[in-house]
């Protein structure tokens, strides 16, 4: 068994292409895991992902602040304590509210694959 605490793990910076703007950092929860990939993604104000998708189901769980998670026909503001399923090939965007910083874990199969769409 592992036990980590968010407090204690590092936070790196997250590049990718998906990210509206480059502030954003990730805490890796458990990188030895063989099945799962989980990560905390810290957004700053105003910062979110572009429209993709992934290859499995995604789950979120909000950390803090709050932010929102969009498909192409709905806006969901969620907070700390939600936990979001995204199902496998959905279409959708999360990040914060643009008012506050926003963190969420996210878990899907280690080795998903995403595809961004044009915004």
């Amino acid at each position: 068994m592992k036990v980590v605490n968010l407090g204690k793990v590092a936070k790196d910076p997250f590049i990718s292409d998906l990210f509206t703007t480059s502030d954003v950092t990730k805490q890796a929860l458990f990188p030895d895991s063989t099945e799962y990939d989980i990560n905390n993604v810290n957004f700053a104000k105003g910062t979110r992902l572009k429209f993709h998708s992934h290859n499995c189901e995604q789950i979120l769980i909000v950390t803090s602040g709050t932010g929102v998670v969009a498909t192409e026909n709905e806006e969901i503001v969620v907070t700390v304590g939600d936990v979001i399923l995204i199902p496998k090939d959905e279409k959708h965007w999360h990040g914060s509210n643009g008012d506050s910083e926003f963190s969420h874990i996210f878990i899907y199969k280690k080795g998903a694959k995403y595809k961004k769409y044009e915004d």
